[in-house]
């Protein structure tokens, strides 16, 4: 069995002092697969110090929502660069952030067109992050949405309206440590959603899954999520591996 965790900050100082046994348990659950998203640029210099026999990485370029205002304006040339790299998968994460500060809120809207025309540009899927900003998110994305547009809506927490709209926009949903969560209704959501539209993230080491709700994440906890995940739709945890490996190693042009 093959696990994949699509969004994973390993490279951050959470992780600084035992990160020899963090990837120990990551291969023991399976976790072959590990997508880093940046979240500014200082985050790509990070990125390249992670290696592991028995863990492939994978390196995505951008400008987290929440660091807008430290970099406006962004360098679109130095990030249309970063992210045209052939060992760059991913443009993000980038996004909206309404719930920490609205300062920055035009800024933000303008950094993800800026991701998005670079997406497209580039032919690689976008990694959005979204707090309190879910109407104004998919709408930018339905106004940049020419066809070509790929990506997901990273921490799904929406509605199932929400979540079918962002489907039909040609986004995928990913599904971490919320969906564990008994009281947030999250989970009833991802019930009635398809799972081949479907890829496993922790976001680690944020937003950890039951029962470690509240304590720093790590990929191995992905198996967490993915068993969490077939019980919601019946089926097997092997199941849930390969069909959302499979996904986003589709998603973000990886032969397997």
């Amino acid at each position: 069995m093959i696990l994949t965790d699509t969004h994973c900050h390993l490279y951050l100082d959470h992780f600084q002092e035992d990160l020899g046994e963090v990837l120990k348990r990551s291969v023991q659950a399976d976790v072959k697969h590990i997508f880093l998203p940046a979240i500014d640029w200082k985050s790509l210099d990070d990125m390249n110090r992670l290696s592991h026999p028995e863990i492939t990485f994978y390196k995505m370029a951008g400008i987290h929502p929440s660091s807008v205002g430290e970099v406006w304006p962004i360098d679109e040339e130095r990030l249309f660069k970063e992210c045209s790299k052939d060992d760059v998968l991913g443009v993000g994460e980038t996004g909206l952030d309404y719930y920490w500060s609205t300062d920055f809120v035009k800024e933000q809207q303008q950094s993800l067109r800026m991701h998005c025309d670079i997406a497209k540009e580039t032919g690689k899927p976008i990694v959005l992050h979204n707090r309190e900003s879910t109407k104004d998110l998919l709408d930018i994305i339905e106004e940049m949405q020419d066809g070509t547009l790929t990506g997901v809506w990273h921490c799904f927490t929406g509605t199932e309206d929400e979540g079918k709209r962002a489907l039909d926009l040609g986004l995928h949903l990913g599904i971490g440590g919320v969906s564990t969560f008994k009281n947030a209704g999250v989970d009833a959501v991802v019930a009635q959603l398809p799972t081949d539209k479907m890829i496993l993230e922790t976001d680690a080491p944020y937003l950890a899954p039951a029962p470690y709700r509240g304590k720093r994440n790590e990929p191995s906890y992905i198996r967490l999520i993915a068993d969490n995940l077939a019980k919601l739709h019946g089926i097997s945890l092997e199941e849930v591996a390969e069909i959302t490996t499979r996904t986003a190693l589709n998603l973000f042009r990886v032969q397997p």
